[in-house]
């Protein structure tokens, strides 16, 4: 008889390495509009006590959507591999400003879904101390005023009210970072229909709330700011790279933590992304959570 060659693998009774896919949960019904997240948690026994008390560094993932209606699929793929390396990561959503909820509810629901996740922590099995907020374009925005607005009652809802919505650390992936200055340089050459629709109605009367959403323009001398960082590619043509530059710089010289990421003839999205640059944003992720 051929001789049979078996291969023989350990099992892996702490399910190490892999994570579930929870879709579509309601995290907010504000205005009468529900919204949804979907959280990837790694995998866990629940027949066996010590991984059923794991707790893991939660990671609050908003894509760009120029603060309309992100697509909470975008990541996916990349935020599964983050997971299944031992963090709850969840997808979130926004009001969309086009539907008529102009700023600031986009950082509202932002805010709302970190509250959500604090109070549904032992369901989903989150560490409520290590939490990481990280957005691309204007999802970056909103990571750097959720970084910089901790607690602030103002952009508090009240849903789940209670619980905290400040953040552990912020990622910044080419977010615009001062509105009023971008919106300066192209209201005489393109159309403005996007800004005015953000602040809900003609600019220049809603210049207050304009800055009110520029992380540049709202940054103060001695706060508890967590600790950020900003990624950029230097041939962005959608959100110059002089955004995240000059954040940098007014970060570093009020004393905050701080890291800039400048990524080579990368554009908005696309050739941006790389995995050596997903394991960067990881590595500074696990240094200060």
């Amino acid at each position: 008889m051929p001789e049979i060659n078996v291969k023989t693998f350990k099992s892996n009774p702490s399910l190490s390495g892999m994570a579930k896919l929870v879709p579509d949960v309601v995290f907010s019904k504000v205005s009468g509009v529900e919204l949804k997240m979907q959280i990837i948690v790694p995998w866990v026994n629940e027949q066996t006590y010590e991984t059923n008390t794991k707790k893991w560094p939660l990671i609050v993932f908003l894509q760009g959507s120029a603060w309309t209606f992100p697509d909470v699929y975008y990541q996916l793929p990349q935020l599964a591999t983050i997971a299944r390396k031992g963090y709850v990561v969840a997808t979130i959503t926004h009001r969309n400003f086009m539907e008529g909820h102009p700023a600031p509810a986009f950082l509202q629901d932002a805010k709302t879904a970190i509250r959500f996740l604090r109070k549904n922590a032992e369901e989903y099995h989150i560490d409520p101390e290590r939490v990481c907020f990280w957005g691309t374009s204007s999802g970056g925005n909103t990571a750097l005023l959720v970084a910089l607005t901790g607690d602030d009652p103002k952009y508090k809802t009240d849903e789940y009210r209670e619980f905290s919505d400040s953040v552990s650390v912020a990622v910044d992936c080419f977010g615009p970072t001062n509105l009023v200055g971008l919106f300066e340089k192209v209201k005489d050459t393109l159309d403005p229909a996007l800004i005015n629709g953000l602040v809900g109605g003609n600019v220049t009367k809603h210049m207050d709330l304009l800055k009110e959403i520029s992380p540049l323009l709202i940054l103060e001398n001695n706060r508890n700011y967590p600790p950020i960082l900003l990624v950029h590619g230097d041939a962005d043509a959608v959100v110059p790279y002089s955004e995240s530059e000059n954040m940098y710089n007014a970060l570093i010289e009020n004393g905050y933590d701080a890291e800039l990421i400048r990524v080579e003839n990368a554009s908005h999205e696309g050739s941006f992304w790389s995995c050596e640059l997903i394991d960067e944003i990881m590595d500074f992720i696990k240094r200060k959570l």
